[in-house]
């Protein structure tokens, strides 16, 4: 006992008395595993959340008074791509005369909703589990997704409310999944299980953007809601009937991975009815390191996330069948890097070759920097839409490494406090969403590429800044006050 109290007094190394920990109680395999099924099955989530979120995105473009009747950009800077042909693109529900600015304040408003329930979420699920927590953000995100055509008939201000109300449901996801996780992830195989489980976000992405264009292209923008409203209700049945809030309470899971998991986890937490400690919480250098990281990386993401079919349409001159197609590629990168970069930060983990501290620091490093080079390079490319393409792609992948670095070092430093935390950095890292598109959307009046080289510029300076930052001042060992016993835990 006292050999795995020792290991959070020093960094250096910060996992191999854990891993005797562990090695106490036999690993469970993988395979058919109750923990890989929860990992699996909030991928299904967080893809129906993303999907959700960024199906406006492409719509959008289709809502418009000024999209033209055949699909094309007609005013883009580039020249607008007609091959292969195509069959005419013929718009039969409502289109709508949003200025640049209301457009801005449209995309941008589900994040003044998500802002709110960030630190609620966290805190209730570690107080009250996070199992209906969770399924009933997202549930209540599905049912304004179902409203949102009729909200938009109505006016930009009720689309507006609408989409505030679902960011109110899914602001709950992140934070009480964190929760979760520090019930179901051992330490050594945090990485993998969560990579998996928010890989969904990507995939989402990936999924919502082509195919949001090809039902605006074939059937009308409308039906890009209800369709991905009912997967949502789908996803909803499941988790109801599948998970469960702990191990210990889960009717399927075998004895061998309970005492696995158990056993792994039971010197990191303590106990759920303590005092917050809140004063230490909000003091603490390390969370705030994850803050400033958190904030910048999503502002890279979030700008790309709600614009970049706008790009495409206004700038690069695709079709609305073509742009979610080309959109969605950037999120594949993304998705991929993030899975094989959660196997290996685990690898380099559980192999000694690398600290938690040092995993969490290069991986952040290559996460931010390389989509900062990337994106600005974008802005170089002019009508080249091969190579715009491709910086983007290769921009949005770098950044799946995150994933593996700041993104999970919650569980690192205050695994009891997890979902606290990670609603606490996601409402500073909601602000990009919120402001973000408004500003990208008020220095591209014109949707020149000088004015989008503006854009870019902007994302990758606080990229940039949130790397060294990050880089200075993030930990990877539990933080004292994060234990039941501090007397037993140094920094």
């Amino acid at each position: 006992m006292a050999r795995y109290e020792s290991e959070t007094e020093t960094d250096e190394p910060d996992q191999p008395l854990l891993i005797n920990r562990q090695d106490e109680v036999e690993r469970a395999p993988a395979c058919c595993s109750s923990r890989y099924a929860l990992s699996l099955l909030s991928c299904y989530g967080f893809f129906v959340a993303y999907a959700l979120r960024v199906n406006l995105s492409v719509a959008m473009v289709d809502m418009l008074n000024n999209t033209g009747t055949s699909g094309n950009a007609s005013t883009s800077v580039c020249p607008a791509h007609f091959n292969p042909p195509r069959p005419k693109h013929i718009h039969t529900a409502s289109v709508y005369d949003w200025e640049s600015d209301t457009q801005g304040w449209i995309l941008g408003s589900f994040f003044y909703g998500y802002i709110l329930t960030q630190i609620p979420g966290g805190y209730l699920a570690r107080k009250y589990g996070a199992k209906w927590l969770l399924g009933l953000g997202i549930l209540g995100t599905v049912v304004f997704t179902l409203l949102t055509p009729v909200a938009a008939d109505l006016g930009a201000g009720y689309l507006i409310a609408v989409r505030v109300l679902e960011g109110v449901g899914e602001g709950v996801t992140f934070p009480a999944m964190h929760a979760m996780w520090a019930s179901w992830a051992p330490p050594l195989e945090r990485s993998r299980l969560l990579t998996i489980a928010y890989t969904g976000a990507q995939l989402g992405t990936v999924v919502a953007l082509p195919l949001s264009g090809q039902i605006c292209f074939y059937l009308n923008w409308t039906w890009v809601f209800y369709i991905f409203g009912i997967v949502g209700i789908v996803w909803f049945i499941m988790w109801t009937l599948l998970v469960s809030n702990t191990p210990s309470t889960h009717p399927r899971i075998s004895e061998q991975e309970r005492l696995y998991i158990v056993s792994s986890l039971n010197k990191e937490h303590s106990p759920l009815g303590e005092h917050i400690p809140w004063g230490s919480i909000l003091t603490s250098l390390p969370l705030w390191a994850i803050v400033v990281a958190h904030f910048s990386y999503n502002w890279t993401f979030y700008t790309l996330l709600t614009l970049l079919p706008t790009y495409m349409s206004n700038v690069l001159g695709f079709s609305i069948k073509e742009n979610g197609a080309l959109s969605a590629l950037p999120y594949i990168g993304c998705g991929l890097m993030a899975v094989l970069g959660g196997q290996l930060a685990d690898y380099l983990r559980e192999k000694h070759f690398c600290r938690t501290v040092v995993v969490r620091k290069v991986f952040s490093l290559i996460g931010m920097i390389g989509p900062a080079v990337f994106i600005v390079a974008v802005g170089y490319t002019g009508c080249n839409y091969v190579l715009a393409v491709a910086f983007l792609t290769i921009s949005s992948s770098l950044g799946g490494m995150v994933a593996s670095g700041f993104n999970i070092n919650h569980l690192d430093i205050a695994p009891s406090y997890a979902g606290i935390l990670l609603g606490i950095t996601n409402s500073f890292a909601t602000i990009p969403g919120m402001v973000g598109p408004v500003i990208a959307r008020a220095l591209t009046k014109n949707n020149t590429i000088e004015e989008w080289q503006s854009v870019f510029y902007i994302s990758a300076g606080i990229n940039l800044f949130g790397a060294a930052f990050y880089t200075l001042f993030g930990q990877g060992v539990v933080q004292p006050w994060a234990v039941h016993n501090p007397h037993s835990h140094g920094n």
